[in-house]
């Protein structure tokens, strides 16, 4: 499959490395320049697992306007805000059976994309894989090889052969997918889940396992998630898991699968990146107030999120002058 990764950061370089490693002919472009730099200077990716094996894998990157070709597949990963301006330079090597995927954390990536590429054709989903970018040319992947899942899906109309050949080459690359029928049920599954843990750790400036080992976790889990529920079920959104289940699935990831782990939203604070509350907790207080209901949790998580954002020039300012 001829595969064009659009971001050739944490997770895309994770896709993009495991589907080249079972034989599918992958391009990365990219718009961070000091990645793009790096990449083509050492020939490709420095790549580790756990922290350890420093490697270094071939991959090819370039800059969005220097790609000419036609893939099968594109996946996007980048943040949801900055969707719309990177798909339009994308836009010249979309062909008319190029088919998108992409399994950005938030609510809103998927419809930005929409504006380039026919519904039909966008796969969407979601990923319970950690991956940490260390710097400009250098990702750790979490987990041993086969850890995590990834769940796919339709953002229009049922499973077609194209999104089962995606999960075919998938499953070569021990990505382990599933292949959904609920687009929305699918998305929001994931979105109340980094809901409370991407969003909580960032602010705590804390690891998942530290999160779980807090007496009150799980409760201030349960308050989360049935907030967020009160919306979702407004809308009709029908979960892929309820209430408590998805309590459960927290605490579990959070203390056994990934207890050393920082959330995206952490690495995006602590690189004084913009994060993407906006489109997670914020996501869930927007669904909230269509149907006139109130998410004053999220909304107050939304707002932390932004003070701590804007509190960063202090923290440099006191660096300075220390």
């Amino acid at each position: 499959m001829k595969i064009v990764v659009v971001g050739a950061g944490a997770m895309g370089l994770r896709y993009g490395v495991l589907l080249q490693e079972v034989g599918n002919d992958v391009q990365f472009v990219d718009t961070w320049e000091p990645n793009v730099a790096a990449i083509q200077k050492n020939h490709g990716v420095e790549v580790t697992r756990d922290g350890e094996n420093p490697h270094l894998v071939n991959v090819a990157v370039r800059y969005p306007e220097e790609y000419h070709g036609e893939p099968d597949l594109v996946i996007v990963f980048i943040k949801d805000m900055h969707t719309v301006e990177v798909m339009e330079r994308c836009k010249h090597f979309l062909g008319e059976n190029t088919y998108v995927l992409t399994n950005q954390n938030g609510y809103g990536g998927a419809e930005y994309i929409a504006q380039f590429v026919d519904r039909k054709k966008i796969i969407a989903g979601t990923a319970m894989v950690a991956t940490v970018m260390k710097g400009p040319g250098k990702v750790d992947f979490v987990g041993k090889r086969g850890a995590g899942h990834v769940h796919i899906v339709k953002m229009e109309g049922g499973p077609d052969p194209f999104i089962y050949k995606v999960a075919d080459e998938m499953e070569k690359a021990l990505m382990h997918p599933t292949v959904q029928t609920d687009y929305m049920g699918t998305v929001w599954t994931k979105l109340v889940f980094n809901s409370v843990v991407n969003t909580l750790c960032t602010l705590m400036n804390i690891k998942m396992g530290e999160f779980a080992a807090y007496k009150n976790a799980e409760e201030m889990s349960r308050k989360l998630i049935y907030e967020a529920y009160e919306a979702i079920d407004a809308e009709g959104i029908q979960m892929e898991v309820n209430r408590d289940e998805l309590v459960k699935q927290i605490m579990f990831v959070s203390e056994v699968s990934n207890p050393l782990h920082y959330p995206s939203m952490h690495q995006d604070m602590t690189t004084n990146r913009p994060t993407e509350v906006d489109y997670i907790n914020g996501a869930i207080v927007r669904l909230a107030e269509k149907h006139g209901l109130k998410a004053p949790y999220h909304s107050m998580l939304v707002d932390l999120v932004h003070l701590k954002e804007a509190s960063r020039k202090y923290e440099e300012e006191s660096v300075k002058q220390g």
